[in-house]
């Protein structure tokens, strides 16, 4: 049985995909969802889908390493950061080393780093009158948006696209592509 953890801190409409996706498999498990955001919208969805959330604070993931020996003791596969805003300690990165990936809401290397999550992101797209965008699947590293990338799909962006329209053409890339590249992540022969 394959195990997945997700980490999340904000809406969970990508963990919940994920979740869904992975129900329908019987040899995966998501297994976690841990927020760093003790009021996020995540919570509530992994309530109504009977998975475990867990909230912690910056101590229990940057100083004492207690959210590092809840992994441990889970052993997951893989880490999924699905709209998770806080960088990664490094302690975590070695002990599941190419097993932290993350989904970014523009083609990196464009428009990664410390700040650029969400709307940000999508407001600088429509700012710098890109013609496309789209997401980036990659390994996390200590660096913001800097891991090797796993995979990437785009879509147009039209004269009259807002950000708000932007995000939307983001979200159904999101949708219809993470939880099948995580799964080839985990099942790379199939």
């Amino acid at each position: 049985m394959k195990r997945i953890v997700i980490f999340a801190s904000g809406s969970g409409t990508n963990a919940e995909n994920l979740i869904q996706f992975f129900n329908q498999k019987k040899e995966v498990s998501v297994v976690q969802v841990l927020t760093n955001n003790p009021h996020a919208k995540v919570i509530d969805k992994c309530n109504r889908l009977k998975i475990s959330c867990l909230s912690f604070n910056r101590t229990a993931f940057y100083v004492e390493n207690h959210v590092l020996d809840i992994l441990k003791t889970i052993k997951p596969d893989v880490i999924v950061l699905a709209g998770f805003l806080w960088k990664f300690p490094e302690s975590i990165l070695k002990e599941f080393q190419n097993k932290v990936i993350n989904v970014h809401p523009a083609l990196l290397p464009k428009y990664g780093g410390k700040g650029m999550y969400g709307m940000h992101v999508h407001e600088a797209v429509v700012a710098n009158e890109e013609k496309e965008t789209g997401i980036t699947i990659h390994y996390v590293n200590e660096h913001y948006d800097e891991g090797a990338i796993i995979f990437q799909a785009s879509c147009a962006v039209g004269n009259n696209d807002t950000a708000t329209s932007v995000a939307e053409k983001i979200h159904k890339l999101e949708m219809e592509h993470f939880p099948r590249v995580v799964n080839s992540f985990l099942f790379p022969n199939e």
